[in-house]
């Protein structure tokens, strides 16, 4: 049984602040709250602080009845309503000198909070994490999570491999010092998806140092049917082409292929009504493509069971042509049509 005098340090002034943002999470927020709070307690003590993005199926309830319940947790109003808009209003009134971001559909081990300070500690980064580990429900999503740990699907990224550990250029979820963000400032409020992507670049960009710790384990559900993963993929190419807007450079070359597949096969393939090298260049890079896809299709059916080979092929080409088409989207609104000011980078760093 802890002392009172840790409860009361818990209560006031906790090491840590955990952050959560949300937007109509009735079905998942109890349990994700839940296995937070029974999580290893590190020394100093954490808080939990669920930023809301007015959610209006039940889970605004949920959460201020569980903190009613429990001193450690609070509702915020993230009025902003984007995950990035949530997280910065919760670090501003985060009282810890620790922030640790979770998601209320992932599944955390019961010393992911511990791990997270621990890492922090013994390597010096200025962001850790663990790897992005998806375990799949039912047929498609298990055939999704296969394709997501594959490297041959996600081009080699380092954050999909569970047994990395060492520097990275992004991480899932994070953690960082307060002092982080006063040095490399906070999300990007503009940005629907990547936003984490963002600052990790910005953080690499000014110097600092992301780390990946196979010891930091969490596991979440990806998307259930193709559409779904597809429309994900759509959106992170999509505001993919903003982070590179503005910072005038891609953060890894596996971010460009997907988007110059796409843009060769349909010129190739129109051309090649008129033209027979063009023909013959649209059949070669066609091939090229069904062959890399079945290669991922096999090594992903490797990891993730023969019985789901049938469907991985399309699983892979959603990943592949929905960044794709997210992609070239975003360059006719970002940068043909320069929809939207860039907003001011002060905004992002203000603290206040």
């Amino acid at each position: 049984m802890k002392s009172k005098t840790h409860q009361t340090l818990t209560m006031t002034k906790p090491h840590i602040s955990v952050i959560i943002p949300c937007l109509n999470e009735a079905r998942h927020i109890g349990n994700c709250i839940d296995s937070v709070m029974r999580q290893q307690e590190p020394e100093g003590g954490f808080e939990v602080i669920v930023a809301d993005g007015m959610s209006d199926d039940g889970t605004r309830g949920i959460v201020a009845q569980l903190a009613d319940e429990n001193p450690r947790l609070r509702l915020i109003d993230n009025l902003g309503r984007i995950v990035s808009t949530g997280l910065n209003q919760a670090i501003r009134m985060a009282r810890g000198q620790i922030i640790i971001r979770l998601d209320a559909h992932t599944q955390y081990a019961p010393n992911y909070i511990l791990s997270c300070v621990q890492t922090l500690e013994a390597t010096g980064a200025d962001n850790v994490g663990g790897p992005w580990v998806a375990i799949g429900a039912g047929y498609v999503s298990r055939a999704i999570a296969a394709a997501f740990q594959c490297s041959w699907v996600v081009g080699g990224a380092r954050g999909h491999d569970p047994e990395f550990e060492g520097d990275v250029d992004t991480v899932y979820l994070g953690c960082w010092r307060r002092s982080a963000f006063e040095k490399f400032g906070y999300f990007d409020g503009e940005l629907v998806r990547n936003q984490d992507d963002e600052l990790s670049l910005r953080i690499v960009l000014k110097g600092g140092r992301i780390w990946q710790s196979r010891k930091i384990q969490s596991s979440y559900q990806p998307r259930k049917s193709l559409a779904a993963l597809f429309k994900q993929y759509m959106q992170y190419g999509y505001w993919k082409v903003r982070v590179m807007q503005k910072h005038r450079l891609p953060a890894s070359w596996r971010h460009l292929v997907p988007g110059m597949l796409l843009p060769a096969l349909i010129i190739l393939g129109v051309t090649g009504l008129f033209s027979k090298l063009a023909l013959m260049l649209w059949l070669v890079v066609l091939s090229a493509y069904g062959l890399y896809n079945l290669a991922a299709s096999i090594a992903s059916a490797a990891r993730g069971g023969a019985a789901l080979l049938p469907m991985l092929p399309a699983v892979v080409a959603c990943y592949h042509f929905g960044y794709g088409c997210g992609f070239w989207r975003g360059v006719w609104d970002f940068i043909i049509c320069n929809k939207g000011a860039r907003p001011s980078f002060s905004t992002l760093t203000r603290s206040s």
